[in-house]
């Protein structure tokens, strides 16, 4: 597969030439998986869609509270605005929403979705258009990961005619946000669209000793060109976005948490991170005819960061740098939680240091710049054919493509020393002692997916394949250079590994419409997560199943659904988000796991035929996961007895939404409900969350047909739960935080 991304470019490139342009159309559709709200009731499978409407009731810019609106989707909040989140669709790892398959536009947007799919970048949902959630066996259209299913985000589409729209508003903890965009189409068939969203904060926490906050400051740009005809559309995207956060991976110990949970350790002070991310996207269409359009896409994601944070403690400080063998914070939180030594510091000696009450020595404590560079890019092809034999209606769609990703690291540790509550610098260390590799990732992937109706019935069969390279390259640092001790020639190669993988994906769903108003589905399928590099470790691999009902009319809108995942292996891989003492990007086998559960969704409106409407929305879930078997301690899972549940994964939970419109106004409640989740399989004493109940409004009053002003209060109760532990601590939700904004349109 070497020379698969040129080649086809050029064909890209030259299937673009050869169009001729004229009139006019609408811009390209192509980007959503379901396509609209009123659409996802004709998935063989369970889809969500947030459409905008949705989204500007409470306009939330943290993605995790927009999809709690989603049933079978599990969160394990770790810095209250969603910067970096941590995604679980029906059970499968949460850690950095690296086992679901992420999209914006229908492209994959992880920054290296196959050789390090943790997801360090994250879209601005301030900025999107809407959200789709596939699960079941029309996920297999999207991939590498399967199992748990897809999340696509639509960017704001051009528009048809010229417009804009304004949004900004202002709350607490000075927080403060601005989305702008104007756009247009000409009647020659030519668009565009600019973009722009601003969103800082100085945060909800407080850090001990320190004048630093711990928000944020995000700029974000897009920019889109189209023109469009009768048969052919093209479509260039630009994006840029640029993040700089105060956020920490330090949590707090319980009895800190319980004293001020919006505390943060001095030690903490100098965590930051800083992230650039570029994106480009040429998207071609072409009608053939009536019945059948080919799409050609070629996209490029860059992104670097730098996340400079603390990571341990010498207690001695004997280590320079180079030779830093440290104990994490996690295991100084959970010694000081269990009131146990450590390394022959008692607990009250670690909790007099977290508080900046004792001077550590010399190169005690160790500091990572966190640099890595990342690079996502690749050409896809699809081609969408309806056609009818007899009874039968076919809409067949066949895809194809080519990707390449790599991640980067060349990073540094450096020590340093707490001398009167503040961090003082020793050791700045040599440039590359905290990683000098590159993880590297080239993949094929292909899905033919047909739906067939006739009569009351519809099913879909499909087929994916994935033919995954991966190669792990790792140097050494040479200490004695005087130039460059990271050099990278083949000289200095410390050690290197690959895996490669080809797996074939099955799947078939069915619809049986009962009548006009109720359908019952089904579906099977093989799911499939990327392996890593690490060798003798196994892909993620899981037979699906689901069985549902759903009853749609003009009033009432229910749907129930059974799914089952039946794993053979579930997978593990160490990062340092999820906070184990294990080599970061070795992988572990956790053998055989089932996870089932029940999603069930009702909206309807209270008040039907009135002068003011009273929307409901209600989605609940249950989740049952657990693994199948023993398995001998590991860093990753703990100690695992066959019957332990996979972390974060809330067996219960729910959201319901209930609004009140009449004439210019409209207001909204938003109560969502988790239950506690095991952080580990052992589930021991420290390593649960607790469960939570979070309450948010939302008034509007539309001053003008184009002007609506608006009100909100997010945790409303000011609940303060452990809403994680991972990495090194316990970790709250957002305190409560009220905002008034107004949302322009001209």
């Amino acid at each position: 597969m070497k020379f698969v991304l040129p080649v086809s470019v050029l064909l890209l490139a030259s299937t673009l030439s050869s169009a001729a342009f004229a009139g006019d159309g609408t811009f390209l559709e192509e980007i959503t998986i379901v396509g609209e709200r009123d659409k996802e009731h004709q998935v063989t499978g369970a889809a969500q869609y947030i459409g905008a409407a949705q989204l500007e009731q409470q306009s939330y810019s943290d993605i995790h509270r927009i999809l709690r609106q989603a049933p079978g989707v599990s969160l394990q909040v770790e810095d209250g605005y969603g910067l970096r989140p941590n995604i679980s669709i029906r059970g499968v790892a949460t850690e950095r929403s690296s086992r679901i398959t992420l999209l914006e536009d229908n492209v994959l947007i992880a920054p290296a979705p196959y050789s390090a799919p943790s997801a360090y970048y994250f879209p601005t949902m301030g900025r999107m258009n809407a959200v789709e959630i596939l699960k079941g066996p029309a996920a297999i259209t999207q991939g590498p990961y399967t199992i748990g299913g897809a999340m696509n985000m639509i960017s704001t589409p051009i528009p048809q005619s010229t417009a804009g729209s304004l949004l900004a508003e202002a709350g607490e903890d000075s927080t403060y946000r601005v989305h702008a965009r104007y756009g247009g189409t000409s009647e020659n068939g030519f668009g565009f669209l600019v973009e722009t969203h601003q969103w800082q904060s100085d945060g909800y926490q407080e850090v001990d000793r320190s004048d630093s906050d711990t928000g944020l400051d995000i700029e974000d740009y897009t920019v889109k060109l189209g023109y469009t005809n009768d048969r052919h559309s093209i479509e260039l995207k630009l994006q840029y976005a640029e993040q700089d956060s105060e956020q920490s991976y330090l949590g707090l110990t319980d009895a800190d948490f319980n004293d001020d949970a919006f505390r943060r350790y001095g030690l903490s002070a100098l965590d930051n991170i800083h992230t650039e991310h570029e994106q480009q996207i040429l998207r071609y269409r072409f009608e053939i005819s009536d019945t059948m359009a080919f799409t050609a896409t070629a996209y490029n994601n860059e992104h670097e960061r730098d996340w400079f944070k603390t990571e341990g403690i010498d207690f001695d400080g004997s280590s320079s740098a180079e030779e830093f063998s440290s104990t994490s914070w996690s295991n100084v939180v959970r010694s000081i939680n269990l009131g146990e030594s450590l390394d022959g510091i008692s607990p009250e000696q670690m909790q007099a240091i977290m508080d900046g009450e004792i001077d550590t020595p010399v190169g005690s404590i160790q500091v990572r710049s966190n640099s890595r560079a990342y690079f996502s890019r690749g050409v896809q092809f699809a081609l969408d054919w309806q056609l009818e034999t007899g009874d039968l209606r076919h809409d067949i769609e066949i895809g194809l493509r080519f990707h390449e990703d790599e991640e980067d690291r060349l990073q540094r540790n450096s020590n340093y020393h707490q001398e009167n509550g503040q961090l003082v610098l020793d050791d700045l260390g040599l440039l590359g002692n905290a990683g000098n590799r590159v993880q590297e990732a080239e993949a094929m992937a292909f899905h033919i997916y047909d739906r067939i109706e006739f009569g009351n019935w519809v099913l879909t069969p499909g087929l994916r394949y994935e033919d995954i390279e991966q190669k792990r390259t790792r140097w050494e640092i040479r200490p004695g250079r005087t130039t460059n001790p990271a050099s990278r020639d083949d000289s200095n190669i410390r050690d290197s590994r690959s895996n490669d993988t080809e797996v074939w994906l099955p799947g078939m769903g069915i619809l049986y419409s009962l009548s006009e108003r109720t359908t019952l589905i089904a579906g099977v399928h093989k799911g499939f997560s990327a392996p890593s590099n690490a060798p003798d470790v196994d892909e993620e691999e899981a037979i699906n199943y689901e069985l549902g009902l759903r009853f749609n009319d003009d009033q009432l809108s229910i749907e129930a659904i059974y799914f089952l995942s039946d794993y053979d292996n579930v997978l593990g891989e160490c990062t340092a988000s999820f906070g184990s003492d294990c080599t970061i990007g070795d992988a572990f086998n956790g053998d055989a796991a089932t996870v089932q559960g029940i999603e069930l969704m009702l909206a309807t409106d209270l008040a039907t035929g009135r002068a003011y409407s009273i929307p409901l929305t209600f989605n609940y879930s249950w989740i049952d996961s657990e693994f199948d078997s023993d398995i001998a301690d590991t860093d990753f899972f703990g100690d695992v007895s066959k019957g332990d549940p996979i972390p974060y994964i809330p067996e219960q939970q729910y959201n319901l939404s209930l609004g009140y419109e009449r004439d210019k106004w409209s207001g909204f409640v938003n109560v969502n409900y988790v239950d506690e989740v095991c952080v580990r399989a052992s589930c021991g004493a420290f390593e649960k969350t607790d469960d939570a109940l979070t309450i948010d409004l939302s008034a509007h009053y539309a001053f003008t047909s184009a002007i609506d002003l608006y009100a909100k209060v997010e945790n409303v109760t000011g609940e303060e739960d452990i809403m994680g532990r991972q990495p090194y601590g316990a970790r709250p939700n957002k305190d409560r935080t009220a905002t008034l904004g107004v949302r322009i349109d001209f």
